[in-house]
């Protein structure tokens, strides 16, 4: 009797310890990765951008978990650090169970971190890398939902020089991947529009700009294109209006951001800055995001808040068709990459999202805008001077094949005024 009774106990034991042993080796557990600086100076982008990811899970993983897979979401801290972003990105695909990855928020961290998910077939889609290389480099498993700075920066020149009374500039950048780079395609686009560049230059400089505002004040330029993120430039433009200068300032979309009225404070008042984002609100399907996304964290999405929602429903949607063709198992990395390469007519958010060859949206937005309030909570209200739609390189040279014309410029695109 006592070894029966030995036995059902040793019996239930096992049971015990084997059961959800092998409950977990059937679970279908699929994980999508993010990569955006979540500590230090630009965290409130990196946590808006998570916060994008992990709304679009919660309300688009419906068809996923009634197919009987489990979606479990990692976020990382890529710090705006390449070595961080690629250490983080070798821990990323040392997982099986991540099948895709959103981010990152600095091109500088995407380049370097995208070449560790290419040689691992894993998909990546940003939301908000606007440098040419991130595409460029025909990576198969590298897409974004934004657009590129070849576009963003020559809107920017062409801006400028609509200005009345701009005709010399100076150029600032902070040196970075980013930053340098829209500077040099504002540049390119400034002398064709026949603008006087006065000087180009570059600095890692965050706190005391002094040594290089004395030279540009030197040289009395009408409008200074400043190349970074808000986290710096909003420091120089408070010293330089406090040094004296009243000419115009302009910038590109790393001074997108609340925080950068904190920063600039009523010196950055004023200030121009183009986007590949813009407010979610200038979206024309954007309200139920945005009431969602208020409801769920407390404050409104910030830009390219919309766009990582998108990325991340681009990437279930892709998980789902793999999944399919699979016949209902967890699909291969490079089923999942290829069905987020041919994603066609996504209606997401931001609109509808096709990619050409290269991982391009075929067509995005670009925006003009101007800072309104040293409020950061009055972003959303900067004041919306033009919006355009423009298609991306490839695709606009694919169409200008098929027409027999010259590749469309942004005169032949048609404008609109944005939403603030």
């Amino acid at each position: 009797m006592r070894r029966k009774l030995l036995l059902l106990v040793v019996v239930a034991l096992v049971i015990a310890v084997v059961a959800p042993f092998a409950q977990a080796q059937d679970a279908k557990i699929i994980k999508i990765a993010s990569q955006g600086p979540l500590s230090g100076g630009q965290s409130a982008q990196g946590t808006a951008l998570r916060n994008g990811v992990e709304l679009a899970i919660e309300q688009l993983g419906g068809p996923l978990a009634e197919a009987g897979f489990e979606i479990q979401f990692v976020p990382f801290d890529d710090q705006a650090t390449p070595d961080v972003g690629v250490a983080n990105a070798q821990q990323i695909v040392a997982d099986p169970a991540i099948l895709g990855v959103v981010g990152h928020w600095n091109s500088g961290v995407a380049i370097p971190s995208s070449e560790v998910y290419e040689a691992n077939g894993l998909a990546m889609v940003s939301p908000a890398n606007t440098n040419p290389a991130v595409t460029d480099r025909g990576l198969s498993v590298v897409n974004r939902v934004c657009g590129r700075d070849d576009l963003q920066g020559p809107l920017g020149a062409r801006f400028a020089a609509s200005l009345e009374g701009v005709e010399d500039i100076y150029i600032l950048h902070d040196t970075t991947t980013y930053g340098q780079g829209v500077a040099e395609f504002f540049r390119t686009e400034a002398e064709v529009q026949g603008l006087n560049v006065l000087g180009f230059e570059g600095t890692e400089e965050r706190a005391n700009f002094e040594g290089i505002i004395q030279p540009i004040l030197a040289q009395e330029p009408d409008l200074i294109y400043m190349g970074g993120i808000y986290d710096q430039m909003g420091v120089f433009i408070a010293q330089i209006r406090s040094a004296g200068y009243e000419g115009a300032l302009l910038g590109p979309d790393g001074m997108d951001a609340p925080d950068f009225a904190n920063i600039a404070g009523e010196a950055g008042v004023g200030t121009y800055y183009t986007s590949a984002a813009g407010p979610a609100s200038s979206y024309p399907n954007s309200a139920d995001f945005i009431a969602a996304y208020e409801a769920k964290f407390g404050a409104p999405p910030l830009p390219y808040t919309a766009q990582a929602y998108d990325a991340t429903g681009i990437v279930l949607k892709a998980i789902e068709t793999a999944a399919a063709d699979a016949g209902g198992e967890i699909p291969t990395r490079e089923a999942v990459a290829a069905a987020v390469r041919a994603t066609a007519d996504y209606d997401g958010v931001t609109g509808v999202i096709t990619f050409d060859a290269n991982g391009d949206p075929q067509v995005a937005n670009y925006f003009v805008l101007q800072v309104g309030s040293s409020d950061p909570a009055e972003w959303v209200n900067n004041v919306g001077i033009q919006q355009i739609e423009l298609p991306s390189p490839l695709y606009a040279a694919e169409m200008a094949m098929m027409e027999g014309t010259a590749e469309p410029s942004m005169d032949a695109t048609p404008e609109a005024t944005a939403e603030g």
